[in-house]
């Protein structure tokens, strides 16, 4: 029984140390910046490997961990219903995707069914831009 109180109490301090995590500052996104997907495009069928390749416009591809001016790497939303908050790092998970080495494109393999992507640039500390640089989510039909 004391356990299970320890592990409730830890668990609602762990809540509460989260939900009061102070925003980090993030880096400032160049006007005119973009992410956007090159493939696949918005609607198409695709076999479970799916190559999913990322564009970028108005900032560079930088490795996490590496700050430079206008730069950032990608994270891949797959199926999530909102963006990562502001001012913290960007989950990763089984809905977003890491490419901390500087990666521009992925190959993923989806269960069949429709499924959408969005693509998000983080900084060096992997925090969302301010303002976001988020693409626009495109929804696929996997076979």
């Amino acid at each position: 029984m004391k356990r299970m109180l320890f592990a409730a109490a830890l668990v609602t301090f762990s809540a509460a140390a989260i939900a009061q995590t102070p925003a980090l500052p993030g880096s400032k996104a160049p006007a005119g910046a973009e992410v956007y997907f090159i493939a696949p495009k918005d609607g198409a069928t695709v076999d479970r490997d799916v190559t999913v390749r990322f564009g970028l416009k108005g900032m560079g591809v930088a490795p996490a961990g590496v700050a430079r001016d206008h730069t950032g790497h990608h994270h891949l939303l797959v199926d999530a219903t909102d963006l990562p908050p502001a001012g913290q790092p960007i989950p990763n998970d089984e809905h977003h995707k890491h490419f901390g080495g500087g990666q521009t494109e992925t190959v993923l393999r989806l269960s069949p069914g429709t499924h959408t992507l969005q693509l998000e640039l983080g900084d060096a500390s992997h925090v969302p831009f301010d303002p976001p640089v988020v693409s626009k989510r495109i929804t696929i039909h996997v076979k």
